[in-house]
């Protein structure tokens, strides 16, 4: 199967698929294990996940990077996976198996990086129409392409998974890669190692 139909077939039939495969999958897709769970309807192991943290630090570490270069932005990389490199892994339930709607998935996609609609970085798109998305009031070609990058996810693998027809829209601003690449790198920090970062790169 091709990569979008793969997807499409994780959304629609996820719960047929063994654990073992879903791994499997995730290494072949270059995805994260905690996205792929998410796409598939499975539950995410605590150790996936972000530990608890305060939600304003979040946000705050999250809007740093709107006018970063790429020079910065690998700097604040290195700086992040060294201060996660020794966190013990979270321990707890698994959590709740995402929705099979797009948005629900989005939300599993935000929470798996310890992310909500507030603290997605500026993207050229308003906080309502973000919300919009997260709330399963609208997902255009256009709104996807601009969450792409702050999840580290390819666009046309979120097209796949909206079930959006493709199709031409108009240019707006998008973040790069590189800023998602940082949110899963800060997926183990704590909320003071958050602080820390977010301090260091003013």
């Amino acid at each position: 199967m091709k990569r979008a139909e793969v997807l499409r077939d994780l959304v629609d039939h996820g719960l047929g698929y063994g654990r073992e495969r879903l791994y499997e999958l995730a290494a072949e897709l270059d995805l994260l294990v905690s996205d792929v769970l998410v796409v598939s309807g499975h539950p995410v192991p605590t150790h996936l996940r972000p530990p608890a943290r305060d939600r304003d630090v979040m946000r705050a570490f999250a809007k740093q990077f709107v006018t970063m270069d790429h020079a910065h932005l690998a700097a604040v990389k290195n700086l992040v996976v060294a201060l996660g490199s020794a966190n013990p892994a979270p321990e707890g339930p698994d959590s709740a198996p995402a929705g099979r709607a797009f948005h629900e998935i989005f939300n599993g996609l935000l929470h798996n990086r310890g992310l909500d609609a507030r603290s997605m970085p500026f993207t050229g798109l308003s906080m309502s129409t973000i919300h919009g998305v997260a709330d399963g009031r609208s997902h255009s070609l256009q709104q996807l392409s601009v969450v792409a990058g702050p999840l580290a996810w390819q666009f046309d693998d979120l097209v796949a998974v909206a079930d959006e027809p493709p199709g031409h829209f108009g240019s707006c601003p998008t973040m790069c890669r590189h800023v998602g690449e940082i949110f899963i790198a800060a997926i183990p920090l704590t909320t003071s190692q958050l602080v820390k970062a977010t301090r260091k790169n003013r």
